[in-house]
C-alpha cells in the first residue's frame, strides 16, 4: 500500500509539472531510453523514443498550449506493495487547454505509465476525443467557419 501512495504522489507531481510548464521537473522522472506514444492523426502523433525525443515533444506541447490545466481523476497502480518503483499505473485525467491561437479546448483521457526504479520507461496516452475538436486544439485544421449570416471582419 505504501508503494501505491508513493506512485500516486509522484504521478500527481508529474501532472502538476505539466500544468506549470516545468519541463525540467517533468523530464527528471524519465529514463534516458523512455518512450512516449501520442495518439491521433496529426503531425504531433506518433511514438517518441529516447529522452531527447520525448523532451522535444513536450516542449512543442507547451508552445502549442500556453495554458494547460490537467485534473487528475483517478490513479490506479498494478502492484500496490511495490517499494522500488517498478510498476504500471493508469492515470485518468481531464484537461482544459488554451492553444497559442487563443482557442479553448477540453478533453479527457488515460495515460498508461510503466515505471522502472521510479522512472518512466514508457507512457502511452489514450485520448477520448480524437476528432475535429482535438485537431483544432492542435491547430491541425482551420478554425470553425462563421455561421451563415454572421458579420465578417472588414
Amino acid at each position: 500500500m505504501i508503494g501505491a501512495l508513493v506512485a500516486k504522489r509522484a504521478l500527481a507531481g508529474a501532472f502538476d509539472a505539466l500544468n506549470r510548464h516545468d519541463l525540467a521537473r517533468f523530464m527528471a522522472a524519465w529514463r534516458t531510453g523512455g518512450e512516449f506514444v501520442y495518439p491521433g492523426d496529426i503531425p504531433e502523433s506518433g511514438t517518441f523514443r529516447g529522452i531527447a525525443a520525448v523532451e522535444s515533444w513536450f516542449r512543442r506541447f507547451f508552445e502549442q498550449f500556453p495554458t494547460i490545466e490537467f485534473t487528475v481523476r483517478h490513479v490506479c497502480v498494478q502492484n500496490i506493495f511495490d517499494l522500488v518503483g517498478t510498476n504500471v499505473a493508469a492515470v485518468q485525467w481531464d484537461v482544459r487547454l488554451i492553444n497559442r491561437d487563443g482557442r479553448e479546448g477540453h478533453n479527457a483521457g488515460v495515460t498508461m505509465i510503466t515505471l522502472d526504479g521510479g522512472k518512466v520507461v514508457a507512457a502511452r496516452d489514450f485520448i477520448f476525443d480524437l476528432g475535429d475538436n482535438f485537431r483544432r486544439n492542435w491547430s491541425a485544421i482551420p478554425a470553425e467557419p462563421a455561421p451563415p449570416g454572421a458579420a465578417t471582419p472588414e
